[in-house]
Parts: structure tokens; sequence; C-alpha cells
């Protein structure tokens, strides 16, 4: 029985992946340095991931400096960003339906905090797993496990929803039920290993997709 859900952030909630690598290339705009995507497309969802963002200006460049640019664009463009269709229909259904709720994020929980308090989202939450408070970030499953610990409940009681192959990857690592639902910076990567991809979590309903995880783990028990 579906007991649970679980929640990424970041692309999943809110597009703040876009926002971010929209920032980065605001700083380099404004230093007439060319921008290149594709290395920091490569870092979505990858915590371990280490690259230079910067590495196109001169080496002698006050990187501290441009950090502190582009952490105030983001800031700018964040606050205009709204909650993803369906997330919120997902979890009305589910405090009506008396399930938990928790989050499993890479990133840390004063940016959740932060967002989530902002949407005015944060009393949905049960319990948060963040960044810094399991021993391994996602791709690994600790973060999943931490929140399933802490809500006394096994993998399959729970459906995680993420948008990007390193957390969908740490769901299925923790035995949960995986939606994914790629966003603009994590579209180009392969699924296959997820339960059920789709476009948007609007085209979700909570009834339906508990009743097709409860019947897959009655199929897969023998009963």
């Amino acid at each position: 029985m579906i007991r649970a859900l679980i929640f990424d952030f970041d692309g999943l909630i809110l597009d703040t992946e876009s926002a971010l690598i929209a920032a980065y290339a605001d700083v380099h705009a404004a230093h007439g340095v060319a921008f290149d995507p594709a290395e920091i497309l490569r870092a979505v969802g990858h915590h371990e991931f280490a690259f230079d963002p910067w590495h196109a200006f001169p080496k002698d460049f006050d990187r501290d400096a441009l950090e502190a640019e582009r952490t105030a664009a983001n800031r700018v463009r964040e606050v205009d960003l709204k909650i993803l269709p369906g997330v919120v229909a997902l979890l009305d259904a589910a405090r009506a339906g008396g399930l938990r709720v928790g989050l499993a994020s890479n990133s840390s929980r004063g940016h959740c905090e932060r967002h989530l308090t902002r949407l005015g989202l944060i009393e949905r939450f049960h319990f948060l797993s963040c960044r810094g408070e399991a021993p391994s970030p996602k791709p690994e499953p600790d973060l999943y496990n931490r929140v399933l610990a802490h809500f006394g409940l096994r993998g399959h009681e729970a459906i995680a929803f993420e948008d990007s192959p390193a957390g969908s990857t740490a769901a299925k690592r923790a035995h949960c039920h995986v939606v994914v639902v790629p966003g603009p910076t994590t579209n180009h990567h392969d699924f296959a290993h997820a339960d059920l991809q789709v476009g948007s979590l609007a085209e979700l309903t909570l009834d339906e997709v508990i009743g097709r995880f409860e019947r897959k783990h009655r199929s897969a028990s023998g009963l």
C-alpha cells in the first residue's frame, strides 16, 4: 500500500535549474565572454560533478566576484519562478488522502526551505532530507532512505517524483516507485530505469498513479 510521496525539489517543484544556467549566461554576457551551457547541463542533478563554470574567463579573474554576480542574477530570476504544473494538485490529494509527504534534495536545506516558504508549500511537507544530512548525495539512495526511515516505511510504500538521472537512480536504489518528469535541462537523458515517465505532473492524478503502482506491487508479489 502506498503511504508516502517523496519529491525532489530543483527541476521538479521549481525550475531553478534553467534560472541558474540563465544567470551564468547573464554574467558571461555582462563581461563579453562567450558562454556554452553544455558543461553546466552535464552537472544538473549530479552534486559530485566538478567543473569550473568560469573557465572561459582569464585565469586571474576574480572568481569570487563572478560568483557574487551570478548569485545576484540568480536571485532576480528565481523570484519570478512559478510552481511547476501538477505539483499543488498532488500535494492537495496527498493531504486529503492522509499520505506522508517528504522531500529528498541534493540542494541545501536553506535553499529548499527558502523557496518552499516563499511558495507557500513548506507546511505541505512532513520531512525534508537535504544535502549534507545523509552520508552521500544522489545518485546514492541515502537521502531517500533517510525519509523512509523517518516515516517508518519501506521503499515500495512510497512514490518518488524526480526529473534527473541521478535523482531517479537514487530513488530506485531506495526501492521506491519512480515517476520521472524531465525538464528543459534533463529531457535529453535516458530514463529507461524509471517506472513511469511523463511530460508533466499535471498529466497524473494521485489515484491513478497509486493504483498503477499498487497493482504492480501485488502482481510482483504474486498476490
